[in-house]
């Protein structure tokens, strides 16, 4: 049997542009190991100005969403993420976000300017927009979020911009949230 040239040429076409899409997608990164089943890297920060640690968490479904105020991806996800953070929070869940910023003013006038209802944090360490915590989980670009489960276990990672409150990721949090 024989193929029609045609036929190769527009399967060879497809198959490629298969390939760039998935290269495309903000989850792939080249050689980079899925963390999914993992545990949350546990880490100390001040809440509300109380000492407090991830692991304070155990028992809830986090977002843990790293971000900074001079990311335009993470600006624009902010109204998302604090009308995720009312979805969820009857159900024991909650958005934390730790702040890749160096200056505190900036930070708190973000907070208060947006309205940010969702528990957050500043990484003190963070140099050059750079926060160990961030890098501790391996995150090297701004939005990256893990969603841990309610048992301490990173459940999926999500790199970029994402709408929270998407159909899709809503129907996500309910499944993931219906488990006890």
């Amino acid at each position: 049997m024989r193929i029609s040239p045609k036929i190769i040429a527009w399967g060879g076409l497809a198959a490629f542009l298969g390939i760039i899409v998935v290269f495309a997608m903000p989850s792939y990164r080249h050689g980079e190991a899925s963390v999914a089943g993992h545990r949350a890297e546990d880490f100390t920060m001040q809440l509300s100005g109380k000492p407090a640690h991830l692991s304070d968490f155990h028992g809830k479904v986090v977002v843990l969403n790293f971000w900074g105020t001079w990311c335009p991806p993470c600006i624009e996800e902010t109204p998302a993420l604090n009308r995720l953070q009312k979805y969820i929070a009857s159900r024991n869940g909650l958005v934390l976000g730790v702040a890749a910023d160096e200056d505190p003013a900036i930070y708190e006038k973000f907070l208060q300017d947006n309205g940010v209802i969702f528990q957050t944090y500043r990484d003190p360490q963070t140099k050059n927009n750079r926060s160990p915590i961030a890098e501790s989980y391996g995150t090297t670009m701004f939005p990256e979020t893990y969603i841990i489960g309610r048992d301490g276990k990173i459940a999926r990672k999500i790199i970029g911009f994402q709408e929270w409150d998407s159909p899709e990721m809503l129907a996500y949090f309910d499944s993931i949230l219906g488990k006890s």
